[in-house]
């Protein structure tokens, strides 16, 4: 596509289905337009709101504004909103989920193992994404991506807990609580090897492997990003231990990837471990995120769910406990 083709599909102040917002700046303190379109488009993501100011969809009083225009009092802003990117094509699957809890705003949900999250190109079926689309049949129009509505992730081996909003609102608020940490996020894996002490805090960054850009690993500060994983020792099987993990940030393979660092891989895991004598069969790495905490989108309301460990992680620790 030539630069003036790329143009031309640009949306265009007042142009098309989009919505024009009409707001006014009352403070007497100045504040950056960014910051404060964010403050009172709650259902809007930020990211989404600086890509329409660059995109020249946002003027203050008739002038064109950029993110770090001060705003004053009495400032007249005009957003024009345009419609969400529309959802490729994804086939609603009927599947069997096994629900937490659901209301009309969001759905936690028991992964199974080998389900993965969400469509990838070339990859549009089987997902969790095409069993969501069919039991919330409003889903398609949250975030307008190959992912709607999906807070975060789990890796397809991975089992337990994940939330998924129903709503364009409940999707930027309940993001929001992740990256502030107001979320909480629990997981259980039974590793190789007996860590030193009882518990501790891995912190390494974690960035593309320099060889094998399919995997991650712990590199440099300059070549990844900054990932924090606390561990605690709950049961110690001989060659092998049960820990519990809480995450400070979310990184793609975050735990696989400390756990593999210092020396204690997932039992399991097909690419971090995989050379690891099992003492049963697995086709996945045993991780599993056994509770999530969160407030409530809408209502504020603490909430927290619990998922039962699947039938494979259960039969293992039966399995140990009786070799030891």
């Amino acid at each position: 596509m030539t630069t003036s083709e790329h143009e031309m599909t640009q949306p265009q102040f007042g142009e098309g289905d989009g919505e024009l917002l009409r707001l006014i700046y009352c403070n007497p303190l100045p504040m950056r337009l960014d910051r404060w379109l964010v403050s009172q488009r709650a259902e809007q993501s930020r990211a989404r709101i600086q890509k329409c100011i660059d995109a020249g969809l946002v003027r203050v009083n008739g002038i064109q504004g950029r993110a770090k225009t001060p705003l004053r009092n009495g400032d007249e802003v005009q957003f024009w909103l345009p419609p969400p990117e529309p959802l490729p094509y994804l086939r609603p699957e009927k599947m069997d989920l096994d629900v937490l809890f659901e209301d009309e705003y969001l759905i936690v949900i028991n992964k199974p193992a080998g389900l993965t999250v969400h469509p990838a190109p070339g990859n549009r079926s089987g997902t969790l994404v095409n069993g969501l689309l069919h039991h919330c049949p409003n889903l398609p129009g949250i975030s307008g991506k190959l992912r709607p509505g999906i807070v975060h992730r789990l890796d397809k081996d991975t089992t337990g807990c994940i939330v998924v909003a129903k709503t364009q609102i409940a999707l930027v608020n309940l993001q929001n609580q992740i990256q502030r940490r107001v979320a909480s996020r629990n997981y259980l894996a039974i590793v190789h090897g007996t860590p030193k002490g009882d518990t501790g805090t891995i912190i390494a960054p974690i960035g593309r492997h320099p060889i094998d850009r399919k995997k991650y690993a712990v590199v440099a500060d300059d070549q990844g990003r900054s990932a924090v994983t606390h561990w605690r020792l709950i049961e110690r099987f001989g060659h092998y231990s049960l820990l519990g993990f809480k995450l400070d940030t979310g990184r793609t393979h975050q735990i696989r990837v400390h756990t593999a660092h210092v020396g204690n891989p997932i039992l399991g895991d097909q690419i971090y471990s995989r050379c690891r004598k099992l003492p049963m069969e697995l086709t996945g790495q045993l991780l599993h995120a056994v509770e999530l905490g969160l407030n409530h989108p809408i209502t504020g309301e603490r909430m927290k769910f619990e998922a039962q460990l699947p039938g494979k992680f259960q039969r293992l620790l039966h399995l140990l406990k009786s070799r030891v």
